[in-house]
């Protein structure tokens, strides 16, 4: 069989394309797979930084950037077609096509055009039933929620450390800002109760947001907060691993009804905290809520003073974070690859 995959985040090397080519790499092992990028240097970074084995799949010419005819022609020779959308609902004629959603989209009323469109797709996707409640109501969809694949066996719970760790791109002007200065803020006031702790802040750093950084290291300075920017998968795990706590804090101040974009909409790093058995204490909006059941394997906050305090009772009773750390291994199961390719084999073949 031959399938074509397409996300127009390629670049991003972010959560939407590690689901999109977590699918593409299994069916390639037996499958012709094309995956339509204009750039085929893009390849090897992205094997490299997300871990997927893509060397079956093949980098072709971006064909959704083509006429209306082009784009008809071309892709009525594949089997299916997977699309993971901006709010748009590009054109196909393959025997299959699924439409994805990583983003609860807003959108304005359809025109005639873009619901034909939508008639030809067999599947709408949704990666969370936050992102469902959006999409099928922007979209007139009842869509189909299969979660994030989550490399939980690569992930291990260590000997746990007085480590708070967090996990997202530092940036203030993405679609959902990780929000980095409020947990700074909050860690801040908890250091004056637990300062045998610390802070430790990673992700992802691109050129136009250094000053944002550079921000977050002055206003760090004097405390045990350190920030780590790029760091590799191997020591993203080995922290996943070590520390005791998680805290994750996008959505933060917003407004979910108006603004569902700037919520987290999954949440793959709390699924890895969970099984590096870090218990996540997270907003309490978005897609979070969906993996965290409050009390249970982890819990959910939605001011700066129920972060502190929730935190401040995990440092100071040691069994009700191992019985949470416990719960929290056993939970992130329920996010795993085998899980989610399960899922697509039902509606592939």
């Amino acid at each position: 069989m031959k399938f074509g995959f397409f996300s127009p985040y390629l670049n991003t090397f972010g959560g939407g394309e590690r689901y999109m080519l977590t699918l593409a790499s299994y069916l390639s092992q037996n499958h012709i797979v094309d995956i339509f990028w204009d750039d085929p240097q893009t390849k090897a970074p992205l094997s490299r930084f997300l871990k997927i084995d893509l060397t079956k799949t093949k980098f072709v010419p971006n064909i959704f950037h083509k006429s209306f005819t082009e784009k008809c022609f071309a892709t009525f020779g594949y089997n299916m077609i997977f699309v993971i959308s901006d709010g748009s609902v590009p054109t196909s004629l393959a025997a299959k096509n699924i439409l994805h959603f990583q983003v609860p989209f807003t959108a304005p009323k359809l025109d005639f055009k873009t619901r034909l469109k939508l008639k030809k797709y067999n599947y709408v996707i949704c990666n969370s039933n936050f992102t469902k409640d959006f999409i099928d109501k922007s979209y007139g969809v009842s869509s189909k929620v299969i979660y994030p694949p989550v490399d939980i066996r690569a992930i291990h719970p260590a000997e746990k450390e007085n480590i708070i760790f967090s996990v997202g791109r530092f940036s203030q002007t993405q679609l959902h800002p990780k929000k980095q200065e409020i947990m700074i803020e909050v860690f801040k006031e908890l250091y004056k109760k637990a300062p045998k702790w610390k802070l430790v802040l990673a992700g992802q750093l691109k050129k136009e947001d250094e000053k944002y950084m550079r921000r977050l290291k002055k206003n760090v300075r004097g405390y045990a907060i350190k920030i780590n920017e790029n760091m590799t998968a191997e020591k993203l795990r080995q922290l996943y691993s070590k520390a005791a706590i998680y805290w994750h804090s996008t959505g933060f101040g917003e407004d979910q009804l108006k603004n569902p974009e700037r919520m987290e909409h999954f949440g793959i790093s709390t699924v890895e905290a969970q099984a590096g058995g870090a218990v996540p204490v997270v907003v309490g909006y978005g897609g979070q809520k969906e993996i965290v059941t409050d009390g249970k394997n982890g819990l959910l906050w939605t001011t700066k003073s129920q972060l502190f305090d929730s935190t401040l009772d995990l440092i100071q009773n040691p069994k009700k974070r191992e019985e949470l750390s416990q719960a929290a291994i056993r939970n992130s199961k329920r996010f795993s690859e085998e899980t989610f390719i399960s899922e697509y084999e039902k509606i592939i073949f």
